[in-house]
């Protein structure tokens, strides 16, 4: 099991829309609008690479699905990938609507669920100086 972390996110210019195209072990279900090339192509990169799209697997409002909204359009284009086998280390991912930014893309954000190993520490004995026993 590797222990680097893959996220892969960013402005794919493609919506993924509905899960009716076989690609349900790297779409989770849910999404906004219809799909169009650059979503089967991102699918396909999906499954090519083993990884899986976080933003479609949790059911959320449309405010939280949105991506991407301007005066005359509304869409998701914005997504967040990661390794299929690090399912168990995301807990939600979401968009957070922000008057503060300046572009018409909103903030995507993912929960993780972070797990630290703690290692043994090993302490040694003080070592003895001179002749005491």
């Amino acid at each position: 099991m590797p222990t680097e972390k893959i996220f892969i996110e960013g402005d794919f210019n493609g919506r993924i829309g509905r899960t009716d195209g076989g690609y349900d072990e790297v779409h989770g279900d849910f999404d906004f609008g219809e799909r169009n090339g650059g979503g089967t192509l991102l699918l396909n990169f999906a499954r090519a690479f083993d990884l899986v799209i976080t933003n479609s697997s949790f059911q959320k409002r449309e405010e939280h699905l949105v991506t991407y909204q301007s005066v005359v359009a509304k869409t998701q284009i914005d997504y967040l990938l990661l390794r299929k086998s690090d399912g168990g280390l995301y807990m939600d991912c979401k968009v957070i609507s922000s008057e503060n930014l300046v572009t018409h893309h909103r903030l995507l954000v993912i929960d993780l669920r972070i797990i630290r190993k703690m290692r043994k520490r090993v302490v040694w004995g003080r070592q003895r100086l001179g002749g005491e026993s």
